[in-house]
């Protein structure tokens, strides 16, 4: 499986700028092999990983995974 570092500030303030989003991204990056996606930060510390999956069907199902989860912490906040 390919590793691939990826700083996280720098990757989101990317996205900002191109007014994409991180699926987007991911989506471009499947060639039917998985990936492990590290995010570090500035001082090279994990933060967290994701496993892009090696096919875009799988990619939406984790994609609408997240949100539900995403949706369901901020409901928590409030």
């Amino acid at each position: 499986m390919q590793t691939i570092e990826i700083k996280a500030e720098q990757f989101f303030d990317l996205l900002k700028l191109k007014d994409a989003s991180m699926w987007e991204i991911f989506a471009q990056m499947i060639d039917g092999n998985e990936k492990e996606i590290i995010f570090l930060d500035n001082e090279d510390k994990i933060l967290f990983n994701y496993i892009l999956p090696s096919t875009q069907d799988k990619l939406e199902e984790d994609r609408k995974e997240f949100s539900k989860e995403f949706s369901e912490k901020l409901s928590t906040l409030n």
